[in-house]
C-alpha cells in the first residue's frame, strides 16, 4: 500500500511540474503577443495621423483652386508663355487705348502687347531723366524691364569691391528710380572683365562680382532708404561681355555694374489703374 502511494505521488509531481513550464512558455507568447500588438497600434495611429496631415493639405490646395475658379477676375491666364491674372489683362488692355497707334508698328502677339503697355506704364511712372546718359551710364527698355547699366569706374576703385564715394550722386538717382514705385524690385548685377584676380579677400572674378553687387545693394539699403525687399544681389563674373575682352576699352566696358527694374506686373498694373 506504501508502494503504490509512494508512486501516485511521483507521478502527480511530474505532471505539475510539466504543466507549469508550459503554462510559463504560454505566458512569455502571450507576453509578445500584446507587445506586439501594441506597437502595430503605433504604427497605425502613426499612419492614420500622417494620412491625416497629407489629407489637410489636400483639402487646403482644393479650397484655394476652386475660390480661383469662382473669383473669374483672380483667374490666372497665359499669354504666350507669359502668366497674369485676369484683373491684369483687362489693366493691360485699357492702358493700350492710351498708346499712340505707331508704338504697334511691331507688336505680333500678346505678349508683344503686355511689353508694350508696361514699357509705356514704365516711362510715364518712373523719372529717370535725372539719369543722364554717356559713354558711362546706359539705360534700356526691353521687354518688361528696365537696365540701366553703370561703368565701375563710376563706382569702385580697380580690383575694390568698396563703394567710391564718387559714387553717391548717381546711387541717390538710382535709389529715386526704384523708390519711385512701390511695384517694382530691382536686380544689381555685378559684371567683371575677363583678366584673373586673386588676392587676400578676392578669390576670382566670380567673387569680385558678387562682392560689387551686395556693395551696391548695401549702400542703397542703409544710405538710401530702398526697402531690403525690393532688392536683390547677383554676380555674372565675365561670362555676360558686351564686347571682346581683347583691347583695354573693351574690357573697360565689360567691368559694369548693371541695375535692372524688374515690375511685379499684377502690382504695377494695380497701382497704375489707381493713379487714374
Amino acid at each position: 500500500m506504501k508502494k503504490i502511494s509512494i508512486s501516485l505521488i511521483a507521478v502527480v509531481l511530474l505532471a505539475s511540474c510539466v504543466s507549469k513550464k508550459k503554462y510559463v512558455a504560454l505566458e512569455t507568447e502571450n507576453g509578445q503577443i500584446k507587445s506586439e500588438l501594441t506597437k502595430t497600434k503605433v504604427e497605425k495611429e502613426e499612419l492614420e495621423a500622417k494620412f491625416d496631415a497629407i489629407q489637410a493639405r489636400v483639402d487646403q490646395y482644393n479650397t484655394k483652386i476652386s475660390s480661383l475658379t469662382k473669383d473669374n477676375d483672380a483667374k490666372l491666364v497665359s499669354i504666350d508663355g507669359a502668366v497674369i491674372s485676369e484683373n491684369t489683362k483687362k489693366s493691360m488692355r485699357e492702358t493700350l487705348k492710351k498708346v499712340p497707334p505707331a508704338y504697334f508698328v511691331n507688336v505680333k502677339t500678346l505678349k508683344d502687347s503686355m511689353n508694350l503697355a508696361i514699357k509705356h506704364n514704365l516711362k510715364n511712372s518712373m523719372d529717370t531723366s535725372s539719369l543722364e546718359e554717356d559713354e558711362d551710364i546706359s539705360i534700356n527698355i526691353e521687354e518688361t524691364v528696365v537696365m540701366i547699366s553703370i561703368s565701375d569706374k563710376l563706382l569702385f576703385d580697380s580690383a575694390s569691391y568698396k563703394v567710391s564715394p564718387k559714387a553717391n550722386d548717381i546711387l541717390k538717382k538710382l535709389a529715386d528710380v526704384i523708390n519711385s514705385e512701390p511695384s517694382i524690385e530691382a536686380m544689381v548685377e555685378g559684371h567683371t572683365d575677363s583678366r584673373s584676380i586673386s588676392n587676400a579677400k578676392v578669390s576670382d572674378n566670380w567673387d569680385l562680382s558678387v562682392l560689387r553687387a551686395t556693395s551696391v545693394v548695401r549702400k542703397l539699403q542703409e544710405d538710401y532708404n530702398v526697402a531690403p525687399e525690393k532688392l536683390i544681389a547677383a554676380g555674372r563674373s565675365f561670362y555676360q561681355p558686351v564686347a571682346e575682352n581683347d583691347t583695354k576699352e573693351n574690357r573697360a566696358a565689360n567691368r559694369r555694374t548693371r541695375i535692372i527694374i524688374l515690375p511685379n506686373i499684377d502690382k504695377f498694373f494695380a497701382l497704375m489703374a489707381s493713379k487714374e
